[in-house]
Parts: C-alpha cells; sequence; structure tokens
C-alpha cells in the first residue's frame, strides 16, 4: 500500500476546497451543515461505489420522501444547508471553517486537524501518515490519531463492554447464531459508525459511507515508527466520510440519524409485547397448537399486542419456503390469523431472501434474472441456506422487488398478516464472481452485501404501505446498513441462554441505541441453548420488559417453547414485568415519539443523559429509560438485591416502588427479590 499525499489546491468556492493528488484523483473537503463536513477522495477514473443509499436528509418513508431505488448520486449534496465558510492559508496549509467547526488540512503528508469554533482540538489524523491504498489489494485506509483516554462507541450491533478502545472490529454481517455475547464478531450489521469522546470531553462521530466490508482497529495494533493510532481498512470501497462534532453524544447522534434519514414512527400495537417461537410453527399441529395458545394467553391473562409466525408456516420437513403455507400444518390460516385479530393480537411474519433449488417459483424468478448471479455465466450463484442450497434474490432487480411485493401481498398479507419480518437477510455470499443487476449498473456483490437487506426490508416496508395506506407501517430486520431504521424495527439476533447473554445483551441494545438504531431489542430468554431456568428466565423478562422491542422468541432441541406461563413456579413474576410495559406505555410510547421527531435514543447509557458525570462512564447493567427512569436490571444468579449509582444532575431520585428519595451522585443497595425489577425516577419530572 501506499501513502496518500502530495496534495495541491485545485479549486474552491464558498462551501470547500479541492486538492489534486499526484495520481489524479481528487481529496475535497466540503461543509454541509455548521457542525458537519463531508471528507471525499474520489479516484481519477470515478468512485468505485458511485452511488449511496444511507445519506437521506430530509427522508420520510411514510409519506413517500425516500433516497431513489436506484441510489443517490454520492456527490449530490441536495438537502443540507451548506454553509459558508471561511478559508484561510498559512505556510501551504489550508483552513476552512464554518461557525461552529474547522479543519486544518496539510497537504504533505496529508493529514486533517478538526477544532471547535474556539480553537479546540477535537480530532485529528495521524500526523505521520494518514491516508492510503493499495493497488494489489484495492483496499483505503484512514489512520487517526489516538489517546487513550478516549471513548469509542457505536459500529452497531457490538458486543462486550461499551467503550470500544483497544478492540479490532469487522462491519461484515453474518448469520451469527449462538455468537459469544461478550466478544463475538461480527453480528449481523454493517454499520461503519463511530462516536468518540476526545480527551477534553468534546463529542463527535465519523461515518464512513461505504457498502465495502470494513475493519476498525480501534487501538489493538501498536507500530514503533507511529504515536498512538486507530485505523479504518475498506476493503475494495470508496473513502467518503462525514465528520460531526457536538457538545454531547446526544448533539452527535442526532446528526447521524438526520444524516441518515430519521427513524420510523411505527403503529402503536407493536411497542406491546409480542411472542413467537419457532417451536409453534415448526410443529406437525402448528394450527393447532398456535390457536391453543390464543386461549392460554386469554385464560392467563397475558397481555400480548401482537404474533410473530416463525418460518414453520412456510416449511416442509427442515426446508423453507418463503411466500407458501404449510396447508397439513395450517389447514385453515386465514380463520386462525383471524381470531388473532378478534383477540386483540396483530400478526407479523417471518420472510426469507433465498429461494431454495425446489421453491415452486425458482424457474420463474430465475427467468426474469431475479436472482444474484455469476458475473461470467450469468448463472444464479447457489449457496448453502436453510438445510439445502438455493438462489438469493437480488433486490437491485426491479423485476425481483416487483416479484417480492407481488408474493408478499397474495400469499401474507391478503391472509391477514399485518407485517413482513425480514430475516437471515445477511447475504453472506463470498463467491467473488457474483454480482447483483444494480438497476443497470451491475455491483459487484462485495460491495453490495448489505444493500439487499436495506432494500429487502424497503420493498416490504412500501408493499405494506400500499396495502393499507391508512395504517402506520413499520417491519423489521435482522441485517442491513445505515438506513435500515427509515424502515424498520431491529434485534441482536440469534442469542443463547445464558446468564452472560442476558448481560451482555444489555450493552449490545446500548450500543445499538448509540450508533441511532434506537428501535431495539433481545429475544426474550434466549433463542437457543439451554431452557432457561425459572430465576433467569423472570430477570431476562424483567430486564427486556422496558426495551423498545420486547419479543420472547426461542428455539430449542428439546421442542420447549419459550412462554410466560412456561414455569408454574414464577408465572406471576413474569406476566408482572409483562405488565409493567403496559403500566409505562404512555411514556415509553411518547419516547418513540421523540425517536422520530427529535432523533433521541429510547433506551441510552446514563452518560447520555449525564456527559459531565465521570462515573457515568463505568461499565455498568444499568441504562436510561428517556430522561426520566433509570433501570438496574438483576443479572447474577441468586441476587436478591444489588448497588446501583444514582448519576447526578437532578437533585435526587426516588425509588419506583416506594417513592422513598435518594441524594444523587452515589452509590446505593436496593433489595431486589425475583418480583422486582429496580427502578429510579429523576427527581422533578412528571411520568405519565
Amino acid at each position: 500500500m501506499k501513502p496518500i499525499g502530495n496534495a495541491v489546491l485545485s479549486a474552491q468556492d464558498a462551501h470547500g476546497i479541492a486538492l489534486k493528488l499526484g495520481d489524479g484523483s481528487t481529496f475535497r473537503v466540503q461543509a454541509l451543515e455548521p457542525s458537519l463536513f463531508r471528507v471525499t477522495l474520489r479516484p481519477a477514473d470515478g468512485y468505485k461505489e458511485p452511488r449511496t443509499w444511507a445519506i437521506a436528509p430530509g427522508a420520510n418513508p411514510a409519506e413517500g420522501l425516500d433516497v431513489p431505488w436506484e441510489g443517490r448520486l454520492r456527490d449530490d449534496i441536495s438537502g443540507f444547508k451548506q454553509p459558508a465558510l471561511s478559508i484561510a492559508e498559512n505556510c501551504g496549509r489550508f483552513t476552512v471553517a464554518s461557525e461552529a467547526l474547522q479543519v486544518t488540512i496539510a497537504p504533505e503528508p496529508l493529514a486533517l486537524q478538526w477544532h471547535d469554533a474556539k480553537g479546540q482540538p477535537i480530532a485529528a489524523d495521524r500526523a505521520t501518515s494518514a491516508y492510503f491504498k493499495s493497488s494489489r489489494t484495492g483496499f483505503v485506509r484512514h489512520y487517526l490519531q489516538r489517546d487513550r483516554t478516549e471513548f469509542y462507541f457505536g459500529l452497531g450491533d457490538k458486543t462486550g463492554p461499551l467503550n470500544l478502545h483497544g478492540r479490532r472490529l469487522r462491519t461484515l454481517a453474518l448469520d451469527s447464531l449462538g455468537y459469544d455475547p461478550a466478544s463475538g464478531d461480527p453480528l449481523y450489521k454493517h454499520w461503519p459508525f463511530v462516536l468518540t469522546r476526545s480527551p477534553s470531553g468534546q463529542w463527535y462521530g465519523i461515518y464512513y459511507d461505504t457498502l465495502a466490508a470494513c475493519t476498525f482497529d480501534l487501538g489493538l495494533e501498536h507500530d514503533n515508527y507511529h504515536d498512538l493510532f486507530r485505523y479504518v481498512e475498506i476493503d475494495d470501497g470508496d473513502l467518503d466520510y462525514y465528520f460531526m462534532s457536538g457538545a454531547t453524544p446526544a448533539d452527535v447522534i442526532a446528526q447521524f440519524v438526520r444524516l441518515i434519514g430519521g427513524t420510523a414512527l411505527p403503529p402503536r400495537w407493536s411497542v406491546g409485547f409480542a411472542q413467537t417461537a419457532m417451536g409453534l410453527a415448526d410443529a406437525p399441529d402448528a394450527q393447532k397448537k398456535l390457536d391453543g395458545f390464543i386461549d392460554r394467553a386469554v385464560a392467563e391473562g397475558v397481555p400480548v399486542s401482537s404474533f410473530h409466525y416463525g418460518s414453520g408456516y412456510s416449511s416442509k420437513g427442515k426446508r423453507r419456503y418463503v411466500f407458501t403455507w404449510n396447508a397439513s400444518k395450517f389447514p385453515d390460516p386465514k380463520a386462525l390469523n383471524a381470531k388473532f385479530h378478534a383477540n386483540g393480537m396483530n400478526l407479523v411474519a417471518n420472510l426469507k431472501p433465498c429461494l431454495l433449488d425446489d421453491h415452486p417459483a425458482y424457474e420463474e424468478v430465475g427467468k426474469l434474472g431475479g436472482f444474484i448471479h455469476s458475473a461470467d455465466s450469468g448463472k444464479p450463484v447457489i449457496e448453502q441456506f436453510w438445510d439445502g442450497v438455493g438462489a438469493h434474490l437480488d433486490f437491485t432487480s426491479p423485476a425481483a422487488i416487483a416479484w417480492w411485493q407481488s408474493g408478499l401481498q397474495a400469499n401474507v398479507l391478503d391472509y391477514g398478516i399485518d407485517v413482513g419480518w425480514n430475516d437471515n437477510n445477511e447475504y453472506a455470499i463470498m463467491d467473488d464472481d457474483a454480482q447483483c443487476a444494480g438497476f443497470g449498473s451491475p455491483l459487484p456483490m462485495h460491495r453490495a452485501r448489505p444493500l439487499h437487506a436495506l432494500l429487502m426490508t424497503r420493498a416490504t416496508y412500501e408493499a405494506q404501505r400500499r396495502s393499507k395506506p391508512e395504517e402506520p407501517v413499520y417491519t423489521i430486520t435482522r441485517g442491513g446498513p445505515p438506513g435500515l431504521q427509515r424502515y424498520a424495527q431491529t434485534w441482536s439476533g440469534d442469542n443463547t441462554t445464558s446468564w452472560e447473554t442476558l448481560r451482555w445483551n444489555i450493552r449490545t441494545g446500548l450500543q445499538m441505541s448509540l450508533s441511532g438504531m434506537f428501535n431495539v431489542g433481545h429475544d426474550v430468554g434466549g433463542f437457543a441453548g439451554p431452557v432457561p431456568d425459572p430465576e433467569l428466565f423472570v430477570r431476562w423478562v424483567q430486564a427486556c420488559s422496558l426495551n423498545p422491542r420486547m419479543v420472547m422468541n426461542s428455539w430449542k432441541t428439546d421442542g420447549t417453547v419459550n412462554l410466560p406461563w412456561m414455569h408454574e413456579s414464577v408465572k406471576a413474576e413474569v406476566i408482572a414485568a409483562i405488565q409493567l410495559r403496559y403500566t409505562l406505555m404512555p411514556y415509553l410510547w411518547s419516547l418513540f415519539e421523540r425517536a422520530t421527531a427529535h432523533h433521541e435514543p429510547i433506551i441510552r447509557p446514563t452518560f447520555i443523559n449525564f456527559p459531565d458525570d465521570e462515573a457515568c462512564f463505568a461499565d455498568c447493567d444499568d441504562f436510561m429509560l428517556g430522561d426520566a427512569v433509570l433501570v438496574a436490571p438483576v443479572v447474577a444468579s441468586g441476587a436478591t438485591s444489588r448497588k446501583v449509582y444514582l448519576p447526578k444532575g437532578p437533585t435526587a431520585w426516588h425509588d419506583f416502588a416506594s417513592g422513598e428519595r435518594f441524594d444523587a451522585g452515589q452509590t446505593i443497595s436496593v433489595a431486589a427479590p425475583l418480583s422486582r425489577l429496580p427502578l429510579f425516577l429523576r427527581a422533578g419530572t412528571s411520568l405519565p
């Protein structure tokens, strides 16, 4: 690889400057908003990724305002304020300044230094060499200086402690069933956004707008010839990044979410408790079992707002066939679905984007050119998928999109299903010869994998909106890149039942919130692995009862299903935790509205609300629900009490159960019997 340098000024205007490099490429710095700048490296022969699907200022898919299906031209900067700048040169260096942010550009070696309006340092590229590209592999790298006291957050669904300093992580989406909840990586999302707290307490974010796989080294690597550094390596993509700064982490997160198109406001019913389990829909007498589930939920007094069909409704044996119903297991699905609705339960159905080679529509879709295909032969690329082999749908092909939306309407929505659940959409296609149609401009799959999860989700969303234009719409997706939050709820994927998973999943959910995914949750009780014992089950339900998404989901080898009444000895405690969600539903719903209107996380680490309290940066199991509620889940076996730090900021905190007042800024010990989820209310707030 070679360093990028020898930059000379080639153009400047009121909104930025461009420098020409020795190889003919162009390095450009532009101001899009007062505290949002864009930095691009445009090769002499043009971008490898000439379009983007993430950048979407002013998007509102509910009203039909969105990025074109074929993508937005990468250099399109419409929708931004583009503030006027001051540009100065001093000793060969250029300083570009807005009213809130300034950047100094050194041309050789090429490096940037970022300061706030008062000249306070925020961030800096590595001074010795900051930008590299490889003619051999196609990758580009961006190095920044690193300080040991910096905190790094973001990158989507990452495991382990919230502070990612010292780790090496990838944005390469995989189907990660059974992942290690403390260290597993990568998981399901491609999310190249890093939120940083600088040593001076300044906050900034960098979003690398690429669909290519990225590796983020956040302090693991060391080189004797350079000072401390961190870097991102982009695998055969473009260097196009957005730098945003703010006084608080919330300021930066809000800017990032505005940049990628905001957050969908889902239908209100979707915020309630939901139930699903593969074992129910997989059973030979599935319709009978689901009919019995409805009766049992009503008899037990469990509030269930929606039921999520696992893919078993479309299975024959272990193989799954999207947009089909197994008539032997579901002799009258429309009648069953009507009974769900009559009992107040909306319906969600699992959808998969791969057609097995014996799917009844396989030849039809093949003739449409609707599959990911080989660039050489034009034939579908065959991959392993769900106890068989098949071909993935190409969601950059208008014909495949039309086929998908037609099948969704005829075989899912017309059956009484309300929402599509886009699952197994990581597109883990590793064939270097694979490509997709790209809406007429073919894209190699190594630069398009996460795009298909996004467009699959969009296709589902738009079909639902057309089907019921008078109703709020949302969908669900497991995979995807920035932009998915415009349409969908998501979750931490196929977790495993254990105390360790319960504890670390809390951080993964918070990390997704810090990354700009606000409508998130986890499979309550653990998806795979052993059956949760009564104590673990109660604590899991409590810990997830105030997450934005609360879905009880499982797949156990012995056929056991995680259900609210699965352990008679703790049934009352489980149902009480679910009912707590409904008690706080007005407050929870107000947070969804704020997430959409103001780009605020629903659940957050305590430092989001109290960034000046250093104690809030310590790793812990607690989190804030909005501004008012501190949630302190119990995540240790046998615990009947726990210590809780009450952040500084308000004068006091009040115990939700007893009303007892505690001064802020102290650690207390609180009783936590099995029946109790410790909650504290911020003094001076009104809780609906």
